[in-house]
């Protein structure tokens, strides 16, 4: 495995421990942040591992530790759905984190993945430009996970969103689920601060090693593309995940809960 600058490997545990990790990872960027910057911009993603670290978020003592006043929330992707269908990332968030902290309602920024995808897109890149000026947004904060496809995002293996280079924002049809999903796309995802990428379970394992250590072939396997260009990227992941990795030797051995390497 070579290194390459501002490139980490996270490996924890097991997947409480990635959740509490990453929990105490964001609410210390949050707060160094705001204390540089004044605030903190941030995209969440769907799925279980970010909701077990939503709901850490959510409860003492780090709900009394983030700064939500000066916390502005967005989505790095959408299911064209109502934001109270199951199925909706902005729901998930919003029960198991945003409904239980002081962040205020203008300072959350939903797609409306209940509306027309092109338009629902366009509408969300005017946020993005309206919140953080022309040009791509450079969040301080991406969440991600990993499909076992690799897709990331809503960003699929051989779909037309892979090709789009001038635009933040775009609806996205994804044939092997006969819908259309909304997402960040490539270039505004490698134009934040920092990506984080949360990746649990033996189910991940093998997509896992061919993403970080496979040939480079991104659009088979989106996650290969996100690498920021003036930014850091972290892989969280537990132990299940990474079992298939070529680790430096000794790497895995000891008693330590979380363990950080270069990549």
């Amino acid at each position: 495995m070579t290194a390459t600058p501002n490139r980490q490997l996270v490996i924890c545990k097991d997947a409480a421990t990635l959740a509490e990790t990453a929990a105490r990872r964001f609410s210390q960027l949050a707060r160094d942040t705001v204390a540089e910057k004044g605030k903190f911009s941030v995209a969440l993603s769907g799925g279980s591992t970010p909701k077990a670290m939503f709901s850490l978020l959510a409860a003492a003592p780090l709900n009394a530790e983030v700064p939500w006043a000066s916390t502005f929330v967005f989505w790095s992707d959408e299911r064209t759905v109502p934001p109270d269908h199951p199925d909706s990332n902005y729901r998930m968030a919003y029960e198991s984190l945003i409904s239980k902290v002081p962040l205020p309602e203008s300072n959350v920024f939903r797609m409306r993945g209940e509306d027309d995808p092109a338009k629902a897109a366009e509408e969300y890149q005017r946020e993005f430009t309206g919140f953080f000026g022309p040009g791509s947004p450079r969040f301080d904060l991406i969440l991600l996970g990993m499909g076992d496809d690799g897709h990331t995002a809503s960003l699929f293996p051989g779909t037309e969103a892979l090709n789009i280079k001038d635009r933040q924002v775009v609806s996205n049809y994804v044939k092997k689920l006969n819908t259309y999903r909304l997402t960040m796309t490539r270039p505004a995802i490698n134009a934040a601060a920092a990506v984080s990428f949360l990746v649990s379970g033996a189910g991940k394992a093998p997509t896992l090693k061919r993403v970080l250590q496979g040939e480079l072939d991104p659009n088979q396997l989106p996650s290969q593309s996100i690498r920021p260009v003036n930014g850091t990227l972290t892989w969280i992941a537990d132990r299940e995940a990474v079992a298939d990795l070529s680790l430096p030797e000794g790497t895995l051995n000891g008693g330590s809960d979380v363990i950080e390497i270069s990549i």
